[in-house]
């Protein structure tokens, strides 16, 4: 699959829809941070449980509960909350501190760091556009503090299907009360964010960090063409309004 489309002009569109993780802060520190302070909680509560389960361990638990629950795939948190209960049952422990644990790792995940130029383009965009955050994860962006900036928040486990699936940008669209073909989608996954809102008839940037690896190229089998690609916010917000 190739993907190439131009980039809209600044007045072409009426709102901006934005992926969160990894396109607006790194999200693997918060995530590492979150759960080794939820393996501590647990070395505390239910230290038999902490001790056969480390990180690795309940990553390797949650891709086994996603196996599982593939109808609940889309719903991290559930995934997570669940996978916890199966670590507790296995170490012996009170299948209930699984909702202590999840709180825990839940708090951690919103203390991320926002890239520089995160904010100063938002600002400008709120100015000009709707914002809505569209997401697979659980972010809270009142609680990481970016929430003014934005309309709406669309989130997988909301509304029951994840990107790249078109339902869930089709309804931040309808969220926001303007035509697809009036949207730019941004997020740093070329299948889950450009793909899947192409496919949905928004137009799509793609946002690759340089201290990330760029995602989903592998996955999309596909190859960009570089016009649809930018290293930051402020990189795109400067060729919109060219």
């Amino acid at each position: 699959m190739r993907l190439s489309a131009a980039l809209p002009r600044a007045d072409q569109i009426d709102a901006i829809s934005l992926d969160l993780d990894d396109t607006l802060w790194p999200i693997m520190p918060a995530l590492l941070r979150a759960e080794q302070s939820m393996h501590q909680w647990l070395l505390e509560r239910a230290p038999a449980t902490a001790a056969i389960c480390s990180v690795e361990r309940m990553r390797e638990i949650r891709v086994l509960v996603g196996m599982a629950h593939a109808d609940r795939a889309h719903d991290m948190g559930w995934l997570r909350l669940e996978s916890l209960r199966h670590a507790l049952r296995e170490g012996g422990d009170d299948p209930a501190l699984a909702v202590g644990a999840f709180n825990v790792f839940l708090d951690g995940r919103q203390r991320v760091t926002l890239y520089d130029d995160v904010e100063q383009v938002l600002r400008a965009w709120k100015a000009r556009y709707r914002l809505l955050a569209v997401t697979n994860g659980n972010a809270d962006i009142a609680r990481i503090g970016i929430g003014h900036y934005f309309d709406a928040t669309v989130a997988a486990h909301e509304i029951g299907v994840g990107k790249p699936d078109p339902r869930i940008f089709t309804h931040a669209c309808d969220r926001a009360g303007v035509a697809p073909s009036r949207v730019l989608h941004i997020g740093d996954d070329l299948e889950l964010d450009v793909a899947g809102a192409r496919g949905a008839g928004l137009y799509a940037a793609w946002i690759r960090r340089p201290d990330l690896e760029p995602a989903g190229q592998a996955r999309a089998g596909a190859e960009a063409d570089g016009e649809f690609a930018f290293r930051d916010l402020a990189a795109l917000e400067r060729a919109l309004t060219a």
